[in-house]
């Protein structure tokens, strides 16, 4: 059964190749806003019959129809029809930073641009420059964007990887019920952007394999063995299934998790004390008698170690924390008591205040703050100060309606080019909470950028500094700026940073994070909700976190409510100001 994501993925490829071949407006829109709808859908489409998809807000006859034939072929005719008129290598060009479908089609149309290495030649030989309204910058911006897809091709984001790994676990637990399916590797680790699919058969037949290669979603068998097979599924992912004898399954789990630094180091440590280490199990090297192999905390155990949580395995600090048995206790997603960065219809979100209000609370979550964006966010409807004292009356008025939940009445103001924030002091000073961001000039030279983020920073008004680099996973790379500069100077005043829960953002990295903690900075995780269904997107923040070592105490959103407030940096007593 399809995921919501690969429905949301084949709808959205469907509204750009509408829009590449100019078709009616209104029905690249319907497209669109389906793919949005299920990207953010908190139930599963393809568990939903036709009446139960036209219910949907947005849902015709003919998208439902749509959404059932992929629900039940694992394609779309449409799609393929598409195809038939341009290239699939076309999709590609859409996944390249500032490149969107009406530019696709003006290259496609003007040059015959259909694919990655066209759109290179065409800016090397200087073609682009010469179209109407495109310049020399514009084609220098594409040649960026081609670098940085390059630089991170085969890579996949965490959030998209998990989601197609758990497509692929689930069908074959439905065809192999007896057998355990366990993913492994960076998708095991939580790393931010994945390659390759590893998952770990435990108890299998060789059977399984030809099973495996016939999966709904593979594209071409790569390989085929009694032990070992690879597949390539739809989406670029390589998959490998490897059969696991049992008494193995520690010792392949762990070996298969990696990292790779992080596996030397144990090796070494085997070799230490007498031992081999390898995916079979741990054996004494003088009589090759097996030592452990059966589980990882065996393992781990038997090399005089705690047992170390996968996101931790960086070769970092994690081995000498283990061997002194002082691994932080990681935080989890179920300690995160409230949520403090989130969009309404207001300006660029989808749903309601209430509406994202009472999702909230059924979620769980003591508290919320409401943060639509400033006016210089204009794509966006951004709030001007009339509109945003108005709104934060509204959020306000809603905690006397809705009982169960606080609601911040908050903003994220821009920070301006200059450094300046993006309304009136006076204003901010009236509102429950500001996250300060970046959302243009993003190309500024590294001191000028840090001096904009450190004047936000110095601002009384600033509780947060949201996404502090402005990097787009896989699509841009953050903004140069000296985030230990910044790190320090929110040291002093109070100020927390966050890490953004969107799965191509996660910024802060767990890097930076662990940096932050490490200098006294505090942290909040957010999701940047802008849709009802994007609420659960604190999962994700919550990995960066642990692969940060973040424990409960680091993160400020995990305490009570008045014990939050208080340690708001308007708030907090003896901050710098």
């Amino acid at each position: 059964m399809l995921d919501n994501a690969a429905i949301a993925r084949t709808l959205g490829e469907i509204a750009d190749l509408l829009e590449i071949k100019g078709e009616n407006p209104f029905k690249i829109r319907a497209y669109r806003m389906a793919a949005d709808l299920a990207a953010d859908a908190a139930e599963s489409l393809a568990a939903l019959d036709e009446p139960a998809l036209r219910a949907l807000p947005g849902i015709g006859k003919d998208l439902a129809t749509r959404i059932r034939e992929l629900a039940t072929t694992g394609r779309s005719a449409v799609r393929e029809a598409l195809l038939t008129e341009f290239p699939e290598t076309i999709l590609d060009l859409l996944r390249l930073q500032g490149v969107g479908p009406k530019t696709v089609a003006r290259l496609h149309q003007e040059l015959g641009v259909d694919s990655l290495a066209t759109l290179e030649q065409a800016a090397r030989d200087g073609r682009i420059r010469g179209m109407k309204g495109m310049g020399a910058r514009k084609e220098q911006l594409i040649l960026k964007a081609l670098e940085e897809r390059q630089r991170h091709a085969g890579r996949h984001l965490l959030a998209d990887t998990v989601e197609t790994a758990g497509a692929l676990v689930a069908w074959l637990r439905g065809q192999a019920p007896g057998v355990e399916f366990l993913p492994v590797g960076s998708l095991r680790r939580g790393v931010e952007t994945c390659g390759d699919i590893d998952i770990l058969a435990v108890g299998a037949s060789a059977d399984v394999m030809g099973t495996f290669v016939q999966y709904e979603q593979a594209e071409r068998t790569l390989g085929h063995g009694e032990t070992k097979s690879s597949v390539l599924l739809r989406g670029g992912y390589q998959c490998d299934l490897r059969l696991v004898a049992p008494e193995s399954r520690g010792a392949a789990l762990q070996y298969f998790t990696g990292s790779k630094a992080h596996n030397i180091a144990l090796r070494d440590r085997a070799i230490a004390a007498g031992l081999r280490l390898n995916e079979y199990g741990l054996y004494r090297t003088a009589d090759d008698t097996r030592v452990a192999g059966d589980t990882e905390e065996g393992i781990y155990d038997a090399l005089g170690l705690a047992w170390v949580p996968p996101e931790l395995r960086e070769f970092r600090d994690e081995l000498a924390l283990a061997e002194a048995h002082a691994l932080p206790v990681l935080l989890e997603e179920g300690d995160l008591r409230g949520d403090l960065h989130m969009h309404t219809t207001e300006t660029d979100g989808r749903d309601d205040l209430e509406s994202m209000v009472r999702a909230a609370r059924a979620l769980g979550l003591e508290y919320i703050a409401i943060t639509d964006h400033s006016q210089a966010l204009a794509m966006a409807n951004g709030l001007d100060e009339r509109r945003a004292l108005a709104h934060a009356a509204r959020v306000r008025a809603l905690n006397d309606r809705v009982e169960g939940i606080h609601v911040l009445a908050g903003i994220e103001c821009d920070i301006l080019p200059d450094g300046r924030m993006d309304l009136a002091d006076d204003c901010l000073a009236q509102l429950d909470l500001v996250i300060a961001s970046v959302h243009s000039a993003l190309h500024q030279e590294e001191a000028e950028m840090t001096d904009r983020m450190l004047r936000a920073i110095a601002h009384p008004s600033v509780d947060i500094i949201g996404h502090a680099t402005g990097r787009l996973l896989l699509k841009r790379a953050g903004s140069r700026v000296r985030i230990e500069t910044l790190i320090d100077a929110a040291a002093a005043y109070g100020v927390a940073f966050e890490i953004n829960s969107q799965v191509d953002r996660l910024d802060l990295s767990d890097s930076h994070a662990r940096l932050a903690r490490a200098r006294g900075v505090p942290l909040v995780i957010s999701s940047d909700a802008h849709a009802v269904g994007a609420l659960a997107l604190r999962r994700w923040g919550t990995v960066v976190a642990r692969r940060a070592g973040l424990t409960r105490d680091d993160v400020l959103n995990t305490r009570p409510f008045e014990a939050f407030r208080a340690a708001l940096r308007r708030h907090r007593p003896g901050a710098a100001v």
